[in-house]
């Protein structure tokens, strides 16, 4: 008998250890936290290794001990992202495993939820776990007690550990001294110092961001200026043999978000600024989950800090902004010719009215239809949109009067500070490429003739950054031939006479809807309109910014005369007239001369708009018209008499005709071509009148019985 199976019989004999544990293998789980500590801790990982002998001396022979490394450098704080341990479960699940070896518990799991799982796994599958204490049963009761409060000693010390290292760093970053990433524009000095890039071009290209947001008020505009004068990003390498070589990159929208709302360019040091939220991090992602927090809730915020570009007012105005151009804000100018878009408030229920453009962009229309869209209620109230941009659009040019000549400076001067900032971008590039063209000379100059493999490296460079220096000379050749460095005489002159006459810069075919719109947005906060009813009259409510209101009443096109304030009146008084023997035309003229106007936009009645008024009242002439002639069935209409008596367009029920949701029929006894009569009782009254209440694409088409 060979002394590995007397090793064997007795552990089987004499310990917890049985045949068939050994029959299965043993697992050696290796684990380190880190990258760093497998580095740093070899000790503690040879150990761990060392392990594979124990295995050897407790009755396993070489071929059944299999070592797990693969979480090293992983955290054990939960399973996911450690596939050694997965591995470990799933060989426990089919039942190959006798023995698990680590140096400690805390090596296979400093949660309570995996270590507990894990225990369930290892009882159910009889399955023992060792470390250097000793050898455990976890389907013994007191094993399984002893295995669950070490268990819970590794969690909380894990939680200890955490702590302190969290509370160290909030001390830390309380006195400002934490390191952090620093972003574009910053650099740190040997001593610790923050201090900003040492290079000018990437100084002012940083600058220039702040001014066209300030300018613009989006990222998307500043984005566009960046490319069209062909203004790259500065950034330092920050790994590698090139770490902390400046390079340029194209500009791109997240970039310039995380500019703009980064507190370090207002001087500020904060700690806090974003947290990871572990309801939503996603499975094998830890760095998912990050949130960021608002300025109340930083943990750190330390003003003055750190050298500025812009004020911390700025700043906050900034995020005001980018706040304001989002889905929930009223945002900037957008497409279309709304001068409204955005700033107009529904009068009765205080909900933002939206924009819809008809035929093309021609018609413009303000809805107030939030809660119809969301939870299915009627429209609050809607109106055609030119009366009222026209009435917004005399109400700001009344306003820009008195500053016209203010305005007019003001334009010259930002156009040439606008100007004077791109000739000084130019000449940082041109400076820049400059002195590579010369640095790469005098490398070329002190290398050795004799050494020719390294000459024609230097000669070919060289030769690059010449090529790259002329480049820049013909594009700002270019620049400047698109652009003069100041303004000229005329250009001045012309600023001028466009100032004194405001309404003719206003409505010039030059001037953009998006510009009109940025005017208006200057001005006007916001726009309160009410209907009166569903009558033509509306109140308009003027907020201009700083606070002053001021009032107006418009009067909009309706789409019937039932809708005017006025019908009853018009009515009456058109009555009158007919019954003093006044044909419609003379009807018409005195109506317009007393001042009432038609539902729509014609400015007067005319005579036809007179007859169709006066059907309506019963007053029609004695002649006897064609309908008047036709032996009709019972309950048979005309066109123009169902309109009447159910209130629906006669161009609607010729519509419904041709689409087959009517009854008719054709009478040809009074004229060739005949007149069409239609069939209604009061049931296919009542249809016909809930149909008019439903969307078009809700009509039912039933198939029209048609006579001849």
């Amino acid at each position: 008998m060979t002394a590995h199976t007397k090793l064997r019989q007795n552990l089987v004999i004499n310990g917890k250890i049985q045949s068939h544990h050994q029959d299965r293998l043993a697992i050696v789980y290796i684990r380190q936290s880190t990258l760093q500590q497998v580095e740093r801790h070899g000790e503690s990982t040879r150990l761990q290794y060392g392990l594979a002998e124990k295995a050897y001396h407790l009755g396993w022979s070489r071929d059944r001990v299999v070592i797990i490394d693969d979480d090293l450098g992983r955290s054990g704080s939960n399973a996911e992202g450690r596939p050694g341990f997965q591995r470990l479960v799933a060989e426990i699940g089919l039942d190959r495993v006798g023995l698990i070896l680590g140096i400690e518990i805390s090596r296979l799991a400093r949660s309570c939820r995996d270590w507990y799982q894990l225990l369930e796994v290892c009882s159910l599958f009889r399955t023992l776990i060792a470390d250097a204490d000793g050898i455990y049963d976890p389907a013994s009761y007191n094993d399984r007690l002893l295995l669950g409060l070490k268990g819970t000693m590794s969690e909380a010390e894990l939680h200890v550990l955490k702590q302190r290292m969290v509370e160290g760093k909030k001390a830390k970053a309380r006195r400002g001294e934490l390191g952090m990433q620093l972003p574009r524009g910053y650099i740190k000095r040997p001593s610790g110092e923050i201090i900003k890039d040492p290079d000018e071009q990437v100084q002012s290209t940083i600058q220039l961001v702040f001014e066209l947001f300030d300018q613009f008020s989006t990222v998307n505009a500043v984005l566009k200026y960046f490319v069209k004068n062909k203004i790259k990003m500065p950034d330092r390498e920050r790994l590698g043999l090139q770490k902390g070589d400046l390079k340029w990159n194209r500009p791109n929208r997240p970039t310039l978000s995380n500019l703009l709302h980064n507190p370090i360019y207002a001087g500020a040091y904060v700690y806090g600024r974003r947290s990871t939220d572990p309801r939503r991090k996603k499975p094998g992602r830890p760095a998912t989950g990050r949130t960021v927090a608002k300025p109340s809730e930083w943990d750190v915020l330390i003003k003055n800090k750190v050298p500025a570009y812009i004020t911390w007012e700025q700043y906050e105005r900034n995020l005001r902004q980018l706040a304001a151009n989002s889905m929930y804000g009223i945002g900037v100018s957008r497409e279309g010719p709304s001068l409204l878009s955005g700033l107009l408030i529904c009068g009765r229920c205080g909900l933002r009215m939206s924009t819809y453009y008809t035929n093309n962009s021609n018609k413009l229309r303000y809805s107030c239809s939030r809660m119809a869209v969301d939870y299915g209620e009627s429209l609050c109230q809607s109106l055609v949109g030119n009366p009222l941009d026209n009435l917004i659009s005399q109400q700001v040019l009344e306003a820009l009067k008195p500053s016209a000549l203010d305005v007019s400076l003001q334009v010259a001067e930002d156009l040439e500070r606008e100007r004077k900032n791109l000739l000084a971008h130019w000449e940082k590039q041109l400076e820049r490429a400059r002195y590579e063209a010369e640095r790469a000379y005098r490398q070329y100059n002190a290398a050795e003739p004799e050494n020719r493999l390294v000459a024609r490296t230097l000669e070919k460079r060289w030769e690059e950054t010449l090529s790259a220096e002329e480049k820049i000379k013909q594009e700002y050749a270019v620049f400047l031939n698109e652009q003069p460095t100041t303004l000229t005489s005329a250009e001045r002159e012309a600023i001028r006479q466009l100032a004194s006459d405001i309404p003719s810069l206003w409505f010039a075919s030059t001037t953009t809807a998006a510009e009109r719109q940025e005017i208006v947005r200057l001005l006007i906060d916001r726009v309160i309109v009410a209907i009166e009813g569903n009558t033509e009259k509306v109140f308009v409510e003027i907020h201009w910014a700083g606070g002053h209101q001021t009032y107006a009443n418009l009067i909009r096109p309706v789409a019937k005369l039932t809708q005017l304030s006025y019908y009853a009146q018009l009515l009456n008084r058109a009555t009158e007239l007919k019954k003093a023997r006044k044909d419609f035309t003379e009807i018409a003229d005195i109506l317009n001369q007393e001042g009432f106007k038609p539902p729509k936009r014609q400015e007067t009645f005319n005579k036809g708009m007179i007859h169709t008024l006066l059907v309506r009242t019963g007053v029609s002439s004695n002649k006897k018209t064609r309908s008047q002639q036709v032996n009709r069935m019972p309950n048979e209409w005309t066109f123009r008499e169902l309109s009447q008596r159910i209130n629906i367009p006669e161009p609607t029920l010729y519509r419904w005709m041709q689409k087959e949701i009517l009854i008719v029929r054709r009478v040809k006894e009074v004229s060739h071509n005949g007149i069409w009569l239609i069939t209604a009782d009061e049931k296919e009254i009542k249809r016909l009148e809930s149909l008019k209440n439903q969307p078009k694409q809700w009509i039912y088409h039933s198939r029209v019985k048609k006579v001849n």
